[in-house]
């Protein structure tokens, strides 16, 4: 066999197996990688189908109030909207597995068998031509060296038919290389358009699906933002409802009921002194007088009403001023060096304790001769001795952002936390045998509507 046949006949070789150890895995992985495909499309549809079922109800709160009523409404069908396009994804994604990952799976399993086989009869074709060729080429030295002797003219014919058959079988192992050679890439070719072909459809569906989601939710998109573009407008109804309140009330004072002779002489009958109302919230804090008192005289009453009127003044100028803080005495000097966090004291120096138990193994106090603090911020941080700070975010619903009090908030924030931190028979034909491709028809709806 001459060099170029059997260079021929490695490719033919070559891309059997390339069908059969690359191609054929791979369609393999394709249709699993496709399986996950779908399972993460659906679960995504789901999530979003819950997404806007939410949004839905919230419309439907909006709907039922008088001046977000339109925008509930608006919620509504946005809500409509992104579902019909989750039921397009999920149709488009029906047709990938019914089109494509099945059709995958089934011709994979056929193709193993059909190219296993194909390429076994290649083999064993090539290998009896080839033993038939080097038989005839083994005929032919043998009746040259027979030739050589005395009787040369006896063996002439025999050697021209021997040299007559090694030449038709040479001629004939080129012809089935080149032919299984020439078919082998054939079948490689087919499979690859094949695979090119059903993903140039699975595009064009993509791309209808794209198109018409686009239209779907371009449709009231415009009349949907004219109904958000002002937070201020009230319908006229509900705002002149709100302005009457603004108007003056005027009053007409009726006239006294002069006295009748069936009227009763109260000053004859002075009503019985009754215990002033008590506010729950100073009595919260009447701590150790458990037993209730009985008003004897209106002296009482009256001291009754003082107390309770003191008490209620404490509670408005501050609860705090009420709790008693415990005071201790140090039994040895410490001193706190450069950490301002800490105290300096001597021994027997008394301390007022500004929480009353010990925070992550520390107390915090303040010297009762000197009033420095162990903790300067100690008033963000106990709700119980000081007044608590809290600092709020400014809302933030517009479209310009409001800088200086972000910046002001971020400032302050950052203070606090700085602070608080210390093979074989084939059964079946070729499946890629009839692939038959569509005629490609373009609609290019990507230019620029103008």
């Amino acid at each position: 066999m001459s060099r170029s046949a059997e260079e021929v006949n490695k490719l033919a070789e070559s891309t059997y197996k390339n069908v059969m150890e690359q191609f054929n895995p791979g369609l393999r992985n394709l249709v699993n990688l496709g399986k996950n495909y779908e399972k993460s499309v659906s679960a995504m549809t789901l999530a979003g189908k819950l997404y806007f079922d939410a949004l839905s109800k919230i419309g439907e709160n909006a709907a039922v109030s008088p001046v977000s009523r339109e925008l509930g409404v608006v919620l509504t069908e946005i809500s409509e909207v992104h579902r019909k396009v989750h039921l397009e994804l999920e149709e488009n994604f029906k047709r990938f597995h019914r089109e494509i990952i099945a059709e995958l799976e089934r011709k994979t399993d056929m193709d193993v068998k059909y190219m296993t086989a194909t390429f076994k009869r290649y083999q064993m074709e090539h290998k009896m031509k080839q033993d038939s060729l080097e038989k005839s080429q083994a005929d032919l030295k043998k009746l040259r060296r027979k030739s050589q002797g005395k009787n040369a003219n006896k063996y002439e014919n025999k050697e021209s038919e021997c040299l007559e058959s090694l030449t038709s079988r040479q001629m004939d192992m080129q012809l089935f290389i080149a032919d299984g050679c020439k078919e082998a890439l054939l079948e490689e070719k087919r499979r690859f358009c094949f695979l090119v072909d059903k993903h140039c459809m699975l595009s064009y569906q993509f791309s209808s699906f794209h198109d018409k989601a686009r239209d779907i939710l371009s449709e009231k998109l415009s009349s949907w933002q004219d109904q958000c573009k002002d937070a201020t407008s009230m319908p006229e109804s509900v705002l002149s409802m709100i302005e009457g309140l603004r108007q003056p009330v005027s009053i007409t004072p009726l006239p006294s009921p002069s006295p009748s002779r069936h009227s009763v002489n109260m000053s004859n009958h002075p009503a019985p002194l009754q215990r002033a109302p008590t506010s729950p919230l100073a009595s919260m804090f009447n701590q150790g007088n458990n037993t209730p008192n009985v008003t004897t005289s209106s002296s009482h009453s009256t001291g009754m009403e003082d107390s309770n009127l003191a008490r209620s003044v404490s509670v408005a100028t501050g609860l705090n001023n009420m709790v008693k803080r415990p005071r201790v005495r140090t039994i040895f000097p410490h001193t706190a060096g450069n950490n301002s966090t800490l105290l300096s004291f001597d021994e027997g120096d008394v301390v007022i304790l500004l929480i009353p138990d010990e925070r992550d193994g520390w107390m915090y106090g303040e010297m009762e001769k000197t009033g420095n603090r162990s903790v300067v911020n100690l008033h963000h941080q106990d709700t119980e001795t000081d007044e608590a700070t809290m600092i709020l975010p400014p809302a933030d619903y517009s479209d310009t952002p409001q800088r200086n009090t972000v910046n002001n908030y971020t400032s302050s924030t950052s203070t606090i936390a700085t602070n608080s931190n210390h093979h074989h028979s084939p059964t079946g034909g070729n499946p890629f045998a009839t692939v038959r491709l569509r005629p490609t028809v373009t609609n290019d709806r990507s230019a620029p509507v103008i």
